[in-house]
């Protein structure tokens, strides 16, 4: 089993990045999801509410954040140095207020007029927690990103092999993995062999993470990462065959339990 790709979102919701390797921090990939878009009321915009955020190419780099989208000029963002903190979360209902620092007025005129919409950008200083005590079976612990709930995502190729095949048989198209975002895609692995790995520590490379338990889905798998276009597959296909207590299952959760970089080619050990 072996690490095939990896990817990073700089702006919960926008557009991909991809690595040939990553710094693996406590609360996630190095330069992800540390920004976030929010509504007057400070809830987070995502991909469930505005699907053209695949438009939305975000590159993180050192001291700041470069938005780039078809029709606009690039802008550079700083990171915001100082100034007063907003509260501000991930989802309307079930989490926790984290203190954010606005990214100023330009970069709010910029995303407001790609998303034709009045909206701000906030920067996350100190990754921290949102989801309260206990509303997890392996908690994340008092460092996360902006991330939905856990720090990192992983998915099997072989998984979504099977998937396309269920997709096949009831004459869809086939869906790509950039449709459940996933932060480290391994190949190798049996089919579903990440719904045994729960609980347990595995270790890529020389960087050790603690299997917090299977993904669930919702709408944005439904979105076409390049397009935006939105259709009824793969939670359509997933309620028939991957549907567990009520949810809509793919992939697995990870928190980091040390830090280190991670590389296309490092070998996935499940029994570390």
């Amino acid at each position: 089993m072996r690490l095939s790709a990896i990817h990073t979102y700089p702006v919960k919701g926008c557009h991909r990045l991809d690595h040939d390797g990553a710094e693996v921090r406590p609360w996630g990939l190095a330069g992800d999801r540390r920004w976030m878009i929010v509504d007057a009321a400070g809830i987070g915009v995502t991909q469930r509410e505005v699907a053209g955020l695949v438009a939305l190419h975000a590159v993180a780099h050192d001291g700041g954040l470069e938005l780039r989208a078809a029709g606009q000029p690039d802008l550079d963002v700083p990171e915001p140095a100082a100034g007063d903190p907003v509260p501000v979360r991930t989802f309307r209902s079930r989490k926790l207020p984290v203190p954010a620092l606005p990214a100023g007025p330009a970069a709010d005129v910029w995303l407001s007029t790609l998303l034709d919409r009045p909206v701000r950008l906030v920067w996350l200083a100190r990754p921290t927690r949102h989801i309260p005590a206990g509303d997890r079976e392996h908690d994340t612990g008092d460092q996360v990103s902006f991330a939905d709930a856990y720090p990192l995502l992983l998915a099997n190729a072989a998984s979504l092999e099977v998937l396309n095949g269920w997709l096949a048989d009831a004459g869809e198209s086939p869906v790509s993995m950039t449709r459940f975002r996933p932060n480290l895609v391994i190949e190798g692995a049996p089919a579903w062999a990440e719904d045994t790995w729960a609980g347990r520590q595995l270790r890529i490379g020389e960087v050790f993470l603690q299997a917090a338990g299977p993904c669930a889905r919702c709408v944005v798998t439904t979105t076409d990462q390049e397009t935006g276009v939105r259709g009824k597959e793969p939670l359509r296909t997933l309620s028939r065959y991957r549907s567990v207590g009520r949810r809509l299952i793919f992939g697995l959760n990870l928190v980091p339990i040390t830090t280190g970089r991670v590389a296309i080619g490092d070998d996935l050990n499940a029994d570390a």
